[in-house]
């Protein structure tokens, strides 16, 4: 606990305690730990109403020791079997879900009182290497194989350095009461065949230290996770664009196998916000998009896309119309006295009106200037309409919209969203491509119109 800083001071620590040898000897060691480390301890005790009266006798034992030693303690009963058939889920699966349920709560109650909240859970090394041979079986990355770390966010896991066998010694003498789950000595559940079979054949006939030597992996593979997850989020910051997608050029491309696969799976979960269905497939899918036709996408999961354009492959969240916007193509932007905000249907818009002095001109993408004294109509932002046009010649010489989109290699599809800047009828700046010569900066210029794309739902 020390060496994994699990503990800050004047903490309070929710310990997960079902009753087996695990948890009975974590909260043992925390009730002597409460008084040298000062820190909170309270007991969470989820009755899954699986096992009926052997539930209940496991729920009494608990909270008669908490009683005898003056820790609180709070008992969540949940339907397991009728909530998994409502769901429709397994009865594992749902069990972990009502767990999580009931220390979200406590958590939220014991926030109230306390800065710093853990959540003690009894995992040991024997657990450690169940699930990594359980998600080894089923497919998984680095990630998978450590997923049981001493210290994850709040949760923390104190028994993590001991091996089951310790743990049983340790409740035989000091008397530590404990019952046993009978679900644990049946076959039913994938776990137990690996902790009752699997793990007991590859202690006695390959090495005795199995455990131990998948321990030290995870650990290891766990700082070899780390590593890359930093580096990860460093190379998806340089591919983000103003308006919240990431766009992977061919710089993307050309880094490490491990680091773009890396680098799609932080970027996918940072657009949804979730983890659990993104898969090895997802990112593949989205890595082997780079070498198909351009305008090719695909569909990935929490509404998200990935589509194949002149630039790369940009990620993103599905492109949908805002409610109430139905019918609103175009919208008024008015010229401040000095700087000003604008949300718009399509984004949102910085506006700046200044005298020039021969600054140099700015060339960035979603920032352009423009001579702000050749406003005629006035401006609005809007998608394309059926005649518009853009100078590109000094002499006045103009080219179609469409043409000028076919040149700066705007996909087909998204054509009909890309934001324009325009003066009435003539567009000043094609959003992420390139601006009107007319309204170009020169050494007559008195008066400059800033404008900045900052992103936002375009229609």
């Amino acid at each position: 606990m020390k060496e994994n800083e699990m503990l800050a001071r004047n903490c309070a620590v929710i310990a997960g305690v079902s009753g087996g040898n695990d948890s009975m000897t974590m909260l043992h060691l925390l009730r002597r730990l409460r008084e040298i480390w000062h820190f909170h301890l309270q007991v969470v005790h989820v009755n899954h109403g699986i096992r009926g009266a052997e539930a209940d006798r496991d729920q009494r034992m608990v909270e008669t020791v908490c009683t005898e030693s003056n820790i609180p303690c709070s008992v969540y009963r949940y339907d397991v079997p009728e909530l998994s058939v409502k769901w429709k889920l397994g009865t594992e699966e749902t069990g972990r879900i009502v767990r999580r349920q009931a220390f979200d709560a406590e958590t939220h109650k014991c926030r109230k009182q306390y800065a710093v909240v853990r959540t003690a859970l009894a995992h040991n090394k024997n657990d450690l290497a169940e699930t990594m041979l359980h998600h080894l079986a089923r497919g998984t990355g680095l990630r998978g194989l450590c997923s049981l770390k001493p210290v994850n966010g709040e949760v923390i896991r104190p028994l993590l350095c001991l091996e089951r066998r310790e743990i049983d010694d340790y409740i035989r003498e000091c008397g530590i009461p404990s019952v046993l789950d009978s679900t644990n000595l049946e076959d039913e559940y994938t776990r137990n065949r690996i902790r009752r079979h699997l793990l007991p054949v590859m202690e006695r006939e390959i090495n005795a230290k199995t455990v131990e030597h998948m321990a030290e992996t995870s650990r290891l593979l766990s700082e070899a996770e780390e590593f890359l997850t930093d580096e990860a989020a460093q190379l998806a910051a340089d591919y983000r664009e103003p308006d919240g997608s990431y766009c992977l050029g061919e710089g993307f491309f050309q880094k490490k196998q491990i680091l773009k696969s890396y680098g799609v799976r932080t970027i996918l979960e940072k657009l949804s916000g979730r983890s659990r269905d993104l898969t090895q497939t997802h990112i593949r899918q989205v890595l082997e998009l780079y070498s198909c036709r351009v305008s090719k996408r695909i569909s990935l999961p929490y509404g998200l896309e990935a589509v194949r354009t002149y630039d790369g492959v940009i990620l993103r969240k599905k492109i949908q119309q805002k409610p109430g916007t139905e019918g609103r193509k175009e919208q008024e932007i008015p010229l401040p006295a000095t700087s000003e905000e604008v949300e718009t249907p399509f984004g949102r818009f910085t506006i700046k009106v200044f005298s020039y002095s021969g600054e140099k001109i700015l060339e960035k993408k979603y920032t352009k200037w423009f001579d702000c004294d050749k406003i005629k109509c006035g401006l609005s932002v809007r998608t394309r309409k059926t005649g518009d046009y853009l100078i590109v010649g000094r002499d006045g010489g103009r080219k179609k919209l469409t043409r000028c989109m076919i040149d700066d290699k705007f996909p087909k599809e998204t054509r009909d969203q890309v934001p324009l800047i325009a003066d009435g009828g003539e567009i000043l700046w094609i959003i992420g491509g390139r601006i009107s010569e007319r309204y170009k900066i020169t050494s007559c210029t008195r008066n400059v119109l800033e404008i900045t794309y900052q992103g936002g739902t375009r229609l």
